[in-house]
Parts: structure tokens; C-alpha cells; sequence
């Protein structure tokens, strides 16, 4: 099984969490790291995860109660959880709180793969696959782009550009949130690809320009206008 599904993995003990996502991203998935609730806020605040595998009991609190808290707020994230609390209140509890799925402590990690790989099955399947801006039209599940009902040809590198910055308009998306979210981690920071991308894609969209330049920082997808 392969995918390029993008995972979150909060976990406090840093060997089990290095070990997770070191087994996911051999399966293709682009994985994500928090050691708390505050990172995992942070890391979420993009909302491009296909899922969340989250540790029960974390230093700033109990997974579950930030779980329901986002889930009453329209928060649809497949989520995992995973613990050493395996009663069967505790398993009701988390999924009365909006776990998705209950893996305990000591775990096989080639199951927990496979509970994530049918999470984000779920998640795509319940997900708009259709993102619109302006008169751009960007449907993943087709793997097309129109531009004024128009088809774009597009590379897999411009595609997966174009629909992080759909994913967020009107938001700045930096270089390195580029580099993370389309690219394996080999790549340098420090290299031009983002540019040379978001060029290529901007003379296939044409004018008037919808992919604006932040200097210093990155892009931002935003209004018809001519000029960046």
C-alpha cells in the first residue's frame, strides 16, 4: 500500500513518535510531528491533514477533550488514538469524544499503518474535493484544474502547489509550508524549486494574476488582480 496522504503524529515520547512516523513515510505518507497540543494546534491550523494520530494523555492535557472541543467546532480530521488506557470505558470515552478509531499500547505498528490508511480513505471520501477561487477551479479528486472553465495542464509539483494555496486564501503560505507540503524532506530549503514552480504556474493561469508574491515569506492566493 502506498499513498500521499499527509498524517499528524502527536506523541510525547519521542522514540514511539519518531518510530510512527518513520513507518508511515515509508508508505508514502507525508507526516507531520507534535509533541503536545499546543504544537499539534499549530501544525493543524493549515487544515490539509487527512488524519490525526494522537497519544491519549499528552503533557497539556487529555487528546480527547481537545478532540471533542474541535469536533463541536465543525472539525471533521479522522482521528487515531493512542494509549496504555485499554478499559473498555476508555475506549468508549474516545470515541464518544470523536476518535475515529482505538489502537492500545504496545501496538503492532503494521496495523496502526493500516488503521491509517483506511482513516484517510474515510477522510477523502467525506472531504469537498473541489476548491474554487475567483473563477480557478481545482478538483483533487480528478486531479484537474480549470481556469475559466478552461482545463490547465499541470505538473504533479504545480498541481500540489496550486491546491495548498487554494486550500488557504488569502493566507500567506511560506516557502518551507511549500517545501513540506510538496516535496520529501531531502529537499533543500534553501533552493529555488518553490519559485521556479509558482512561476511556471503563474504563466499557465495567466492573467489577471491570482498568486501574489509575500516577499521575504511566500505566496498567497488572492483576489483577479493584476500584479503581486
Amino acid at each position: 500500500m502506498t499513498t500521499s496522504a499527509r498524517v499528524l503524529v502527536v506523541e510525547d515520547n519521542e522514540d514511539l513518535r519518531v518510530a510512527v512516523a518513520t513507518e508511515l513515510a515509508a508508505h508514502g505518507f507525508r507526516v507531520d510531528e507534535a509533541a503536545d497540543l499546543a504544537q499539534a494546534d499549530a501544525a493543524l491550523a493549515d487544515g490539509v491533514h487527512d488524519c490525526v494520530v494522537f497519544d491519549r494523555m499528552l503533557p497539556d492535557g487529555d487528546a480527547a477533550d481537545y478532540v471533542h472541543r474541535r469536533s463541536q467546532q465543525g472539525w471533521t480530521v479522522p482521528v487515531l488514538f493512542l494509549t496504555a488506557r485499554d478499559t473498555v470505558a476508555d475506549r468508549v470515552a474516545g470515541f464518544e469524544h470523536g476518535g475515529d478509531d482505538y489502537l492500545v499500547k504496545p501496538f503492532a505498528v503494521a496495523e496502526m499503518t493500516a488503521r491509517v490508511f483506511a482513516l484517510c480513505r474515510r477522510s477523502g471520501k467525506r472531504r469537498p474535493t473541489v476548491l474554487r477561487h475567483a473563477d480557478l477551479e481545482l478538483d483533487s479528486a480528478r486531479r484537474q484544474a480549470r481556469r475559466a472553465s478552461v482545463l490547465l495542464t499541470l505538473s504533479d509539483k504545480e498541481f500540489a502547489v496550486l491546491e495548498c494555496l487554494m486550500a488557504r486564501p488569502e493566507q500567506v503560505v511560506t516557502r518551507t509550508e511549500l517545501i513540506e507540503h510538496c516535496w520529501d524532506t531531502s529537499t533543500d530549503p534553501m533552493s529555488n524549486v518553490v519559485d521556479v514552480v509558482v512561476r511556471r504556474l503563474r504563466a499557465k493561469l495567466r492573467e489577471p494574476e491570482l498568486i501574489h508574491t509575500v516577499r521575504g515569506v511566500g505566496y498567497r492566493l488572492g483576489g483577479g488582480r493584476s500584479g503581486s
